[in-house]
Order: C-alpha cells, then structure tokens, then sequence
C-alpha cells in the first residue's frame, strides 16, 4: 500500500525550529544583524542639510517610522525626518511646507526601483528644486532601474539584498542609513536584535517566549483569528502601523491546501483607545487575543499639579501623581480588567525604557515571531501575491490614459 497527503497539519516545535534554521540560510533578515555598519555611519557623517525627507511607501519606511516615532520625544535630534509616502496632493504639499527645500536632503528607496507612488513623488520633488548627487541618496536593488539613474548620475547608492523583503528590511540600509543621518545609534539599535537572534537560536529565553506563542496562535487561530495591540505609549504608534503591515500581508495566505489563512492585526494606543476600543474587547464576540505593552521607565517626571482648578475635589488622588505613573496606572488597570474576564488570551511586553536597544529587541521578536507563524501554517511568510492584482490593473489603468 501507498501513501501521499497533501494536507495541513500542526508540526512540532522542534520541527518548526530547524525549518527556520534552514530558512535563515536563504532568508535575508535574519543575519542583517550581524553586519558592519562602517560604510552607513561614515556616510551618514558627511550629511550637514538639516531635514532629511525619505521618498517611500509601505516596507521602505513604516519600519524607521516606528523606531524614530519611538525615538524622537525622548531625543534631540539636529536632524528632522520627513516622509513623503502618499500620492495625496494635500500630504504631499503640507509635508513641503515644513521643509527648506535648499536645506533638504532626499533618500529615496524603492526595493524594485519602480514604485509608482515613490517615483511619482520623486519625479515632482524633482521638478522643485535639482536633486541630484549633492542632496539625494538612493537605496535600492542593485540591478534596479533607481539604481540605474542613481548610478548615471553619480548619487550616492546603498543597495538592499535581493533575499530581505521590505517588511523585513528595518534593519538594512532601508533604516540603518537614515536613522544613522539624524544621530540614531545604529550600532546599539543592532545589538538589541542581535540579543533577541541569538536568544532563539541558541534556545534561550526568547525561543521559549516566541514558540509557545506561535503555537498558541496557531493552535486558536479559527477561534482566536484577531489579534490586537494595544500599546501604552504615544511613542509606539508607528510600531503599531509597522506591525499591521508585517503581520497583515506576512499570514493573510493560502497554505499548502488552499486554505485561507487569517491572523487579523489591529494596533491600539493606550490609553486613548480605552474610550474607543476596549467595550468591543470587552463584552464583544470572543474572537480576539490581545497583547499589551507597556513602558516600564519614561525617564520623566512631569506631574499632575494640585490647587489648578477649583470644584474637583473628588478627583484629588491624581494631585502631585506623575503622568508616567498615571498612564502605567491605566494600563494596569486595563490589563487586569481583561484578565479578569478569563475568556479573552492576553499577554504583556514590557519594554525597560525608550532606547534604540529596547525597540530593536521588540521588532525582531515581532519578525521571528512572523516567520515561526507562517512555517507553522506552511505559509510563504515572505511574498505578497494578493496585492499584485491591484498594481496590474493600476500600471493598465494608467496605460490607457485613465486618469
């Protein structure tokens, strides 16, 4: 007798950790890491123009958007990031507003090189003022197009390796060079992801923590198929859009037997989302996991002052209270209101303080933590044939003058 199947099961996790052993050796955001980053900072150097607008759109900046949003209320920084992402006329002209285009200094990054919305924009930023090999750098890949034109005229490249996806790119020169232009330290930044690789891969606390909770997922995820993030700082608004992005088109697949694969991302602020979002958590269909993630040190001590306003003496617990303590208050507060139920699964990140160490070590768990879900699913975690569909019909559209 002969057997074949064709069908999905659950693997084990040992199974599943040797299959990203393998996929490490192909897969490029494992090992960026590990690399020198002497060129970018030697580079980065020599950049003296004050506003740095990067010309991009989804994998080519929500990654440094959520490191320097996390960064930037904590940091002086002498330089200022802008990103042109949208083909909005209205975002595109306000973003200008708040530049000196003579005092700019433009990256433009595109992995194919030909991005419709980023070389729409470059090409109109282009006909504002001259960019060229003295205020403009291009990253890309190293056959593209951009690169191409870059090369042609003499600006200044860095290229992304062909096997790391844009939503894995965060730390290629995709984030490393512009984070590195305005003072991040990049250096730091790596290690916090190396610390996190190294945990999985030798089996350390991280493997542990990101296994289980992969399997968790996927073990639930017919029941538990919307998984929400409700982040308690302002700070980690751009990790939310990030981690839509990542989770989103990474698990939204067909598996190995057509079937439909859904591990829905919504990314919540803490605590404005408590007056919008948390009734449906609570009292809503159980279809829903939520992890939260607090910040364990604001390095700030402003506090809620007493005898301000008169009449609200039934409010005098919050007087002379730190609004660090208060928002950890109202976290916790949350955090047990939604263990309490005992029907909802959650689970709680805390992050030590506002660093490029802490959030690095917070992205690449997120983006291990991809990669285990989508072998347990047996997925492709790392294309995106859903959207294609939409960028055919748009180049077509266009073609034929349909404006």
């Amino acid at each position: 007798m002969q057997y074949s199947k064709n069908f999905y099961q659950i693997r084990s996790n040992e199974i599943i950790f040797e299959a990203i052993k393998e996929e490490s050796k192909t897969i490029g955001y494992y090992n960026l890491p590990l690399q020198d980053t002497t060129e970018i900072k030697e580079y980065a150097a020599s950049i003296v123009k004050k506003d740095i607008a990067i010309i991009g759109i989804g994998g080519s900046t929500l990654g440094t958007i959520a490191i320097y949003d996390f960064l930037k209320k904590s940091n002086e920084y002498t330089k200022t990031l802008h990103f042109f992402e949208s083909t909005d006329p209205i975002d595109i002209k306000s973003k200008l507003a708040k530049l000196d285009l003579e005092d700019t200094h433009f990256i433009v990054i595109s992995k194919s090189g030909t991005t419709i919305e980023t070389i729409s924009i470059f090409k109109y930023l282009s006909s504002l003022i001259t960019i060229d090999k003295s205020n403009c750098t291009v990253i890309s890949e190293h056959d593209s197009k951009l690169t191409d034109y870059a090369d042609k005229q003499s600006i200044k490249t860095f290229t992304i390796p062909k096997n790391v996806g844009g939503r894995f790119s965060v730390f290629s020169t995709v984030g490393l060079v512009p984070l590195s232009i305005i003072g991040v330290d990049i250096d730091i930044l790596l290690s916090g992801a190396r610390e996190v690789k190294d945990s999985f891969f030798d089996k350390g606390e991280e493997y542990e923590i990101i296994i289980k909770k992969a399997r968790f997922l996927v073990e639930n995820k017919n029941r538990f198929n919307i998984n929400i993030l409700f982040s308690y700082s302002s700070a980690l608004e751009g990790f939310n859009k990030w981690y839509i992005q990542l989770w989103g088109e990474s698990l939204g697949k067909r598996n190995i037997n057509n079937t439909k694969q859904s591990h829905t991302p919504i990314g919540l602020i803490g605590p404005v989302d408590q007056h919008s979002f948390l009734q449906l958590i609570v009292e809503g269909k159980r279809d829903k996991t939520v992890t939260f993630i607090k910040i364990n040190n604001f390095d700030d001590d402003t506090i809620i002052p007493s005898n301000t306003l008169d009449g609200f003496d039934d409010l005098e617990y919050i007087n002379n209270l730190s609004f660090s303590k208060l928002i950890e208050a109202q976290a916790n507060a949350t955090i047990q209101a939604i263990q309490d139920l005992k029907d909802v699964p959650c689970d709680v990140i805390t992050i030590e303080k506002v660093n490029e160490y802490n959030i690095a070590k917070l992205m690449y768990n997120y983006q291990l933590l991809t990669s285990c879900i989508g072998k347990f699913v047996q997925i492709n975690t790392y294309d995106q044939p859903g959207v294609e569909s939409g960028k055919i019909i748009l180049k077509n559209k266009l073609k034929k003058g349909v404006k």
